[in-house]
């Protein structure tokens, strides 16, 4: 028997420490067949099968793909962000063009180096509805906010970029993001190190 209370307990572990596990397993799956597959051809039964799990568990974790393609999604840009700030954190206090360097480089090595992540990122997530498009855009709405802070890091607090903060974050961001997706599809070290080169004059120009 389980005490009242006490966690409820499957094979000598905690239930809900199994469902989170079997979410990261279709999590994990979903990026291998989307990204190998693309949305629009990658079935439930398909994720299931690369998960090793069965329909009626992805049904306990998801309501359709589209929620699935949404985690995926949610993952691959925390991680990015987390490379960014770890990135940033090993680097200790180095100046505003080193930092911006660091920042680009962890996002691009991130994303871009892995081809389904940035098939995901860049692709798969376009267009799919308008629920997933507003869900896009506001992850690229975290990712402005991240970089109007770095900027407002970067210069004393009474400085101004032209057009704001705001319109020199978004437009950092299409860039990045623009650019990283280009270089994702074949790129090679040396074109890595010029995408790395130009958004970090972009980045500071605007600083």
């Amino acid at each position: 028997m389980i005490a009242s209370g006490s966690p409820r307990v499957y094979d000598g572990r905690p239930v809900e420490d199994r469902r989170a596990e079997r979410r990261e397993q279709f999590i994990t799956a979903g990026l291998a067949v989307f990204g190998e597959q693309g949305y629009q051809g990658t079935s439930i039964t398909m994720v299931c099968k690369a998960a090793g799990l069965a329909r009626a568990q992805f049904y306990e974790h998801f309501g359709n793909r589209e929620q699935l393609l949404l985690a995926v999604y949610d993952l691959i840009q925390a991680d990015a962000r987390r490379a960014v700030v770890e990135a940033l954190s090993e680097a200790g206090d180095v100046d505003a063009p080193t930092r911006a360097r660091i920042a680009v480089r962890a996002y691009a090595e991130s994303i871009g180096m892995n081809p389904h992540r940035a098939r995901v990122s860049f692709v798969e997530i376009v267009g799919v509805s308008a629920d997933v498009e507003k869900h896009r855009v506001d992850q690229r709405e975290i990712w402005v906010q991240f970089f109007t802070a770095e900027l407002k890091q970067a210069r004393d607090p009474d400085f101004v970029p032209a057009g704001g903060f705001r319109a020199a974050a978004t437009g950092f961001i299409g860039a990045l993001m623009a650019l990283v997706h280009q270089w994702s599809i074949g790129g090679t070290s040396a074109e890595l190190e010029d995408l790395v080169e130009v958004l970090t004059r972009f980045l500071i120009s605007v600083m």
